[in-house]
Formats: structure tokens, sequence, C-alpha cells
């Protein structure tokens, strides 16, 4: 029976061909648009992960034709039917610098058409000129840098690279924390939903609430008394994904002194608080503190690659010198990835983002805060610092009807995984201050649906077929090239 079964890739090169028209596209017809949504549904629940659909509801049950992605600039982006959004989410920090940003675009396409990966055996300049800049901004006595492709394995090398360091096996974290979904980030991991599949996870790991500062002394003079030995202590500068949570601001000059008195490594989860995100180039900045490893991913690529990195001083990277095999990666810090994390640092210096992102979260923050107060019924409160903030509302199915109440007003904002109740504003560094004006007047047309009052606010309805000629962009009313119209 199996010999006469038609092969699964007879078919597969004339739809990787049409799948390649469609990416060549400047542009989509209606039509187009419209079945290249459908297949994007269908290749999702069929391929991908079904449940996936169900959680993005807000993309999905408006009606027939779902919010499939396109294109963007700055704060704004388009999806296949040219409708518009304004971006208060940001990919969860990594869109900082906004979508594709010329510079960091332009860098990658120079990289591209030199040599996009390296040979592994020679060596390679970009990654060289990156770990020198990254040293030149990082805290403290910081001066080497290993890259990878994402936050979780940054997070991952720092912890291999603290026991190595210090010949110790455990590690404090925070309750609510988030540092990544591999075994050993997991381990840190400071909700229950997302350990328990997993489990049994790395031993000797212990979680502390996060911002109190004796529980971790009491946990580090335990772990002594009973032979437990922690290698570092790891928390996020912010708490991102537990609501944008700030700790009191002796919080992390303590962590500084408690591990300096112990003799164990400080470690700064960055990935979503670094490079200007809070306000300032680092989160630690904030309260002037010089962790032994910091790690970044997320925005270090611009939005346009993926990369991570994970720093230290030199007595963390001993071993990794005396053995320079001690770890290693393929692909992560290749140069199409350091050519864009190279432009981006240059952006956000040039830019001074970590002051627009001070100035920005400000604004947004004070006219935040009377929402939240004359919406009681809604809000519980408004937390966060820079542009991480974070919208606590009485429970989450309030949170969710805000997320998809500004959706379909032309809002993308989202949830938090460790926080249900919680929804971020995390839009690029770069909004506008009209777009934060429009994204809060559509904010509160939401909240008086939701209170009961009616709302002003233009409404997108995601089942309909006609674009607006204000919402479409050009390219929805273009045609492409005849293979692609096989979708």
């Amino acid at each position: 029976m199996n010999g006469s079964r038609k092969p699964k890739t007879d078919d597969a090169l004339s739809v990787a061909r049409r799948y390649l028209d469609i990416i060549h596209a400047d542009s989509l017809s209606q039509e187009q648009a419209q079945a290249l949504a459908r297949l994007t549904v269908d290749n999702f629940a069929n391929h991908y992960n079904s449940g996936f659909l169900q959680y993005r509801k807000s993309v999905t049950e408006g009606g027939e034709f779902a919010a499939v992605e396109w294109s963007g600039r700055g704060a704004t982006f388009t999806d296949v039917q040219g409708r518009q959004y304004i971006d208060c989410l940001g990919g969860y920090g990594l869109l900082s610098l906004g979508w594709s940003h010329q510079k960091v675009v332009a860098a990658v396409k120079a990289q591209l058409d030199r040599a996009p990966m390296p040979t592994q055996e020679l060596l390679d300049w970009p990654r060289g000129m990156l770990a020198d800049l990254l040293a030149r901004i990082t805290p403290g006595d910081i001066e080497y840098a290993f890259f990878v492709s994402s936050g979780t394995e940054a997070v991952e090398g720092a912890m291999k690279f603290a026991k190595a360091a210090t010949g110790k096996s455990g590690f404090i974290a925070a309750v609510r924390g988030f540092h990544g979904k591999t075994a050993g980030s997991l381990s840190l991991m400071g909700k229950a939903k997302f350990r328990k599949p997993a489990m049994p996870l790395l031993p000797n790991v212990y979680h502390v609430p996060f911002g109190d500062a004796a529980a971790v002394e009491q946990q580090l003079r335990i772990a002594r008394e009973v032979g437990n030995d922690i290698a570092a202590v790891v928390m996020e500068p912010v708490q991102g994904e537990a609501g944008a949570i700030v700790p009191p601001d002796d919080f992390w000059p303590s962590l500084r002194a408690l591990c300096d008195e112990y003799e164990v490594l400080l470690i700064a989860d960055e990935v979503q608080t670094g490079l200007g995100r809070t306000g300032a180039l680092w989160g630690v900045n904030h309260w002037n503190v010089a962790p032994d490893i910091i790690c970044s991913a997320k925005a270090l690529g611009g939005g346009v690659m993926p990369i991570g990195s994970f720093m230290a001083s030199k007595r963390v990277w001993n071993h990794f010198i005396e053995d320079p095999f001690f770890h290693t990666t393929t692909t992560g810090g290749n140069p199409l990835a350091c050519a864009a994390a190279i432009a981006t640092i240059n952006v956000v210096l040039e830019e001074d983002l970590p002051r627009q992102a001070a100035e920005k979260g400000d604004y947004f923050m004070q006219r935040l805060q009377p929402l939240a107060e004359r919406y009681g019924s809604v809000y519980q409160k408004i937390t966060g610092k820079g542009l991480l903030i974070g919208q606590h509302f009485h429970d989450a199915e309030i949170g969710y009807k805000v997320a998809a109440g500004l959706f379909h007003r032309g809002v993308l904002i989202s949830g938090t995984l460790t926080n249900a109740q919680t929804i971020r504003i995390e839009p690029p560094l770069v909004i506008e201050y009209d777009e934060i004006d429009e994204t809060l007047n559509r904010l509160e047309d939401t909240l008086k649906a939701i209170a009961g009052a009616p709302a002003t606010g233009e409404v997108i309805t995601l089942a309909s077929v006609e674009i607006p000629a204000e919402r479409a962009s050009d390219g929805a009313r273009k045609q492409v090239s005849p293979a692609a119209a096989a979708l």
C-alpha cells in the first residue's frame, strides 16, 4: 500500500513557488488579500497550532477575514487588507525601533550581499565589532559578550557561565518572573502554569517575592546554612510579563550588596528592559547598579534580525577563555544579526531612544492615571517605567475586553503571560505623540463601551470585505503577478 501512495513532495514545489510569489509581491489585490487571510488561518490551524488561533481571538473572531500582518513603518502597520493599526505592543519589546527601521534594514542588506553566514572557523569581524560596542555601553566592568538567537538562549548561557565561574549550581529568582521556556530558563520561571508540564526542572532553584530584598537575604542565609550552594540571583530590573512591576528603589542596590556579601553573582535579565525600554539604556541604570552578567535580546536586533547576548566581566568569562569550546552556537551571532545589532545600537544612541522612552512614558502615564480613576470599575491600577506600562484590571475577562475592543478600533495591544489581569502598553520607542493621543482616545471609547456608555470612535469590523479608502494602503489596491493569484 505504501508503494502506491503519492509522495508528499509531489506538489510541494508548485506550492513553494506560489508562496515565493507572495513573498516577492509588493502588494495584493483585495481578492488576493482575502485569500491569503483564509490560507493563513488554515495553515495555522492544520500545520502550526490551532490553539494559537483560539488564544488570539481578538484577531480572528471578528469575522470571515482574520487580521494577517503585511508591513509597517514606525509605530503604524497594515494588515494584508490595508487596514491600519497603531502598534502599542511592539512585538513584546522586539520592535523598539519600530517597524522596518531603514538604517537597520540597510545594514542587514549590505551584509547580506557580502556574507550572510560565518565559516565558523575564520574570524568574522561583525561579531567582534558588536562585542566591542556592547562592552562600551554596559555598566560596570562587563567587557565580554556571547551571541545567540533569542532571550531564552541568553538566559541559558548566563546560567551556565554562572555555574562555571562559581562552582555552584543554585539560583534564586522571583515569583512571576519570566526568563524563557527552555529547561534551564523555565526553572527560573515564576508561574506554575508554564513550569508544571515540563517538571521536574533544574533542582536547587528558589523563588522569592519580587522587590523583597529581605526575602532574598533570608533565602541566601538558609541556603548557606543547609549547604545549597547558590551561583546567582536572577532578576528582571522591571518585571515585564508580570505586568510592568517596578521594584522599590532600594531593591537593586540591596541585591548588589547581598550578592557581594554571600559571594554569589547578580544576573540582570534585560531581555525586555534593555536598550532604552524603561527610560534608561539599561534598566539597572535607574539604580546605578552594575550586575555581574547582563542578558539582552528582543530590541537588540532592531526588529529586523533575531539576536540575543549575555555579557559579563572577565572573572565570569575565564572558564570560556580557557576552553573556547565550552559554549558554542552555529547560527547565533551570525553576520546578519550582528550587522542589525550594530545598526540598532547606533540608532538607540543617535536618536536618544532612552530619553524618548522616558518622556513619552511620562506623557502616557499622566494621561492613563485619570482614565484609571474615572473608570474605577474597570481598573485596579497603572504601573510601569518608561514605555513599559501595565494596565491592571479587576479580572482577566475585563482585560480581554479591553484588548479586543482596542484591536477593533485599530490599536494592537496584548496581555501578559504571567499575569492574566494585566494588559501591557509597550509600543515602539519611536511612537509619535499624536499616535499616543489617538491611542488614548480609542482606549477611552473602549472603556466607555465596557462601562456601558456609548463609544464614539470608529470600529474596524474584521468581517468587512470593503476597505475604506482612507484606511487602505496604496498597495492594497494594486495587483500582483499572475502566479501569486493562484492562491
